[in-house]
């Protein structure tokens, strides 16, 4: 079978059950696992390299204001590419193609698997549509059922203890709340979203909810991107009024996550996001997280160059 991924999740979730070796092209993002990193690129984005969190709002709105997008299929690599089923999202165009942006001639006619989760239980059914429409049921089974337990035993190590007031926000200028399944995975790791609601797509939030809703940890989980650029990227948030008025600023319980790897694609490393969540929100039971993955802003570490 030769399977064609439109979003890194699909391209996740393919290798999670064990069909890394028939994906014959993925998009520009895919970068996990490394292996996928060789294969034929089906997407390109108009966004530079570098472009600042700001300037990036302003070019997704002004191509969506155009009925456009930023993310673009290249219809001559899905040709080559021949694959018999195409993973694809439907739940938003702004970080990635959506399968109703497929190229109306692409020579063949394959079959399309949709990703649609927006809660933790939504992406977990969709690892299992994946398994089904792939034809490795049972596999998908057992992956599932390893996420479950993973995310229940984290669960049973936290009953019972204070939960921390979270504000995660996934995009810095504007400001935008944690989305979808990101408040659920704080739920699960033991503290309260004082954002958002599981399952509601984010939208831009003023900056003085963020101050009235006194959040004793903040993490940032840039859409997309990793540690090193979130870290980068901080003062467009650290440095708005107030900040260091807030109670996670005090303490020093403020963070910079991989949101590409661990809260913005909905596949099997969500459960690692709420792993990770888990040892910011409760450091005394659970061991601290690599320094790829999450660092403490207010301690001015750097990520090695």
């Amino acid at each position: 079978m030769r399977i064609a991924s439109l979003v890194p999740a699909g391209t996740e979730i393919a290798c999670a059950l064990g069909l890394g070796d028939q994906l014959v092209a993925v998009t520009h993002d895919c970068n996990y696992p490394a292996a996928v990193r060789s294969l034929p690129r089906l997407t390109s984005s108009t966004i530079p390299e570098g472009t600042t969190s700001f300037e990036i709002d302003q070019m997704v709105r002004s191509a969506g204001e155009r009925g456009e997008s930023t993310f673009h299929v290249d219809a001559g690599a899905l040709r080559a590419a021949r694959p018999d089923v195409i993973l694809g999202q439907t739940i938003c165009r702004v970080c990635a193609v959506t399968l109703d942006q497929l190229p109306a001639e692409i020579g063949s006619t394959p079959r399309t698997i949709p990703l649609n989760g927006e809660t933790m239980d939504g992406v977990f059914a969709d690892i299992q549509r994946a398994a089904d429409g792939l034809g490795v049921s049972a596999r998908g089974e057992r992956v599932v059922s390893a996420l479950r337990a993973r995310s229940g035993a984290i669960g049973a190590l936290v009953a019972g203890r204070a939960r921390p007031r979270v504000a995660c926000i996934e995009w810095l200028d504007p400001i935008f709340p944690g989305g979808h399944w990101v408040p659920q995975q704080v739920e699960i790791a033991g503290g309260i979203d004082v954002l958002w609601k599981v399952g509601r797509p984010s939208a831009a939030i003023a900056w003085d909810e963020v101050r009235e809703a006194r959040p004793e940890v903040v993490v940032l989980m840039p859409c997309g991107w990793d540690t090193r650029r979130a870290l980068d990227e901080a003062p467009a948030v650290t440095m708005r009024p107030g900040f260091f008025a807030l109670p996670a600023a005090r303490s020093g319980r403020v963070f910079a996550t991989n949101g590409s790897a661990y809260f913005s694609r909905p596949g099997p490393r969500l459960v690692d996001g709420v792993e990770i969540l888990a040892a910011l929100l409760h450091p005394g039971v659970f061991p601290p997280p690599r320094a790829e993955d999450a660092v403490p802003i207010s301690l001015g570490v750097r990520m090695p160059r």
